[in-house]
């Protein structure tokens, strides 16, 4: 996916960040603010996801050996530090020892 598509969406969350500081200034139903908080939220995420993937592509997949390996840990910690997912450090750390295998010449199985 392009810059202008993502630029377009940034765009797009943008008016629903106005939007929602127009629902608290009018006070409206916290109900309906916390759903499109949560919408805003999601499609920032969505975006997040998407420059991480143009990332992985442009940088990561045109590196070679230990270069890439270390980009793709850096990817890694920063996709998942973003997620509260009790497992993401075992991921990173796993990726990590994994990378340190490669490099002492070390692999299991």
């Amino acid at each position: 996916m392009g810059t202008e598509e993502i630029t377009n969406r940034l765009k797009r969350i943008e008016g629903q960040i106005r939007g929602l500081q127009r629902m608290v200034e009018e006070q409206r139903d916290c109900e309906a603010i916390l759903t499109q908080l949560m919408a805003a939220r999601a499609a920032l995420d969505s975006v997040g996801l998407l420059v991480a993937d143009n990332f992985v592509q442009e940088c990561v997949l045109t590196a070679e050996g230990n270069l890439a390996r270390q980009r793709v840990g850096r990817v890694l910690e920063l996709v998942f530090s973003r997620f509260s997912v009790p497992s993401r450090g075992n991921l990173v750390q796993t990726f990590k020892e994994e990378q340190n295998h490669d490099e002492t010449g070390c692999r299991d199985g």
